[in-house]
C-alpha cells in the first residue's frame, strides 16, 4: 500500500471500456495528487489506443502484468461484473489497494469472499457508487436528516425504460442482460445506484422482499422486478423497475416521504429535485461534474493518502448486492 508519507497515487486501470472515456478515467489524472500510469485491456491495440489518448505511459492487454506493475500504487477495475472479484482479490494479494466498478460484483457471495481477502491482506476496497458525492444527492440526505420533511416516514423508487434490445440478436446485446456476467439484467446495473443511496441516506436495509420476471423475452435476465424493504431506520420502502416499457411509460424517480413533506429527485434522468412542504413547492437544479466519478475518485485518493474518508466502502457496497440478490432470488431458483 501506498506511504502515506508519499503524496501521489499512480493508478491502474484494469478495463478501460466505454465506461473510463468519460465518466472515470479522467479522474484519475485530473484529481489532486493522482496519476493514471497504465491500463489495460484484453485488445492491445484498443488498450494502446486508450492510453495515447489519454496520455498514459503504460498499457497491458494482460491484467496480472498490471496489478505486478511496481509503479502502479492502486488498480481501478472497470471490467464487467463476472470478473470483479477475481481482479480485486489478485491486486489486494499483491498489496494493492482497489476501487471496484458497481455492483461490487455479480452476487453477495463474492461480495462476502472479497471483504475477506480485503481483511486478510488489510488492502483497503472502494466501490463506485458515486451518488453518494454529487450535490443533489447530497442535498437531498441533507434537507432530510435537517428535518426539513419531518420523520421519514416511506421511500419509493420507480424507474421504467424502454428496451434497446428489441429487434438485436443476443450476440448484439450487452452484458448487462446475461446473468452469468452481470450477476442478473439491467436491474442489478441500475437499481444498484438506488439502492446504495438508500442505504447511505437511511441506513441499512434489512429486510427484503421481491418479485421479478421476464415478460418480454428478449434476453435471460429478468425485465421487471417489484419488491420491498425495510430500513434499520423504520423507514418502509418499496420499489418497481421495467425494462421493456413503451418510450410514453419512461420514468425515474426516487421520493422520500415524511410526515411534513416530501422529497422527489431523479436518478438518472437529468431532471429537478422537488421539495415539497407546508410552504409549497421548491424545484432545486443541480450540475453534476464533467467526470461523473471525479468527487468519489478525489475522495479515494485522499483516503489513500491519510487526508479523509471516502462515503463508499466494499461493505456498505456488498450491502447493497444482498439486496439486490434477495430482491431476485425467486426467479433464479426457478431457472
Amino acid at each position: 500500500m501506498k506511504d502515506k508519507s508519499q503524496h501521489t497515487i499512480r493508478w491502474g486501470i484494469i478495463g478501460v471500456g466505454n465506461v473510463t472515456e468519460v465518466k472515470s478515467g479522467p479522474a484519475f489524472y485530473k484529481v489532486p495528487n493522482s496519476q493514471l500510469v497504465a491500463v489495460m485491456r484484453r485488445n492491445a491495440e484498443k488498450a494502446a489506443d486508450y492510453a495515447r489518448r489519454h496520455h498514459t505511459p503504460k498499457w497491458y492487454s494482460d491484467a496480472s502484468e498490471l496489478i505486478n506493475d511496481p509503479d502502479v500504487d492502486a488498480v481501478y477495475i472497470a471490467t464487467p461484473p463476472d470478473s470483479h472479484a477475481s481482479y480485486a482479490i489478485e491486486a489486494m494479494r499483491a498489496g494493492k489497494p482497489v476501487y471496484v466498478e458497481k455492483p461490487m460484483a455479480r452476487h453477495y457471495s463474492e461480495c462476502q469472499e472479497m471483504l475477506k481477502v480485503s481483511k486478510e491482506t488489510e488492502m483497503p476496497i472502494w466501490v463506485a457508487y458515486y451518488r453518494r458525492t454529487l450535490p443533489a444527492f447530497l442535498k437531498a440526505k441533507e434537507l432530510i436528516e435537517s428535518g426539513v420533511i419531518g420523520k421519514p416516514l416511506m421511500v419509493n423508487i420507480k424507474l421504467y425504460k424502454e428496451a434497446g434490445e428489441r429487434g438485436k440478436k443476443p450476440d448484439e446485446m450487452s452484458w448487462h442482460v446475461y446473468p452469468e456476467i452481470a450477476g442478473a439484467g439491467h436491474f442489478f446495473d441500475l437499481a444498484s445506484h438506488q439502492l446504495d443511496f438508500l442505504d447511505f441516506v437511511l441506513g441499512k436495509i434489512t429486510e427484503v422482499k421481491g418479485n421479478a420476471a421476464n415478460l418480454a423475452g428478449l434476453y435471460p435476465a429478468e425485465d421487471t422486478v417489484s419488491g420491498t424493504w425495510k430500513h434499520e431506520s423504520g423507514v418502509i420502502g418499496t420499489g418497481s423497475w421495467c425494462f421493456v416499457v413503451d418510450k410514453n411509460s419512461v420514468a425515474d424517480y426516487i421520493q422520500f416521504v415524511g410526515e411534513k413533506g416530501e422529497i422527489c429527485l431523479p436518478c438518472f434522468l437529468h431532471g429537478k429535485m422537488k421539495v415539497i412542504t407546508a410552504n409549497g413547492t421548491e424545484e432545486l437544479e443541480f450540475e453534476n461534474p464533467k467526470h461523473i466519478s471525479q468527487n468519489l475518485v478525489q475522495q479515494v485518493t485522499e483516503e489513500l493518502l491519510g487526508k479523509g474518508k471516502s462515503p463508499s466502502t466494499g461493505e456498505s457496497a456488498a450491502r447493497t448486492s444482498w439486496v439486490l440478490d434477495e430482491l431476485v432470488k425467486e426467479y433464479y431458483k426457478s431457472q
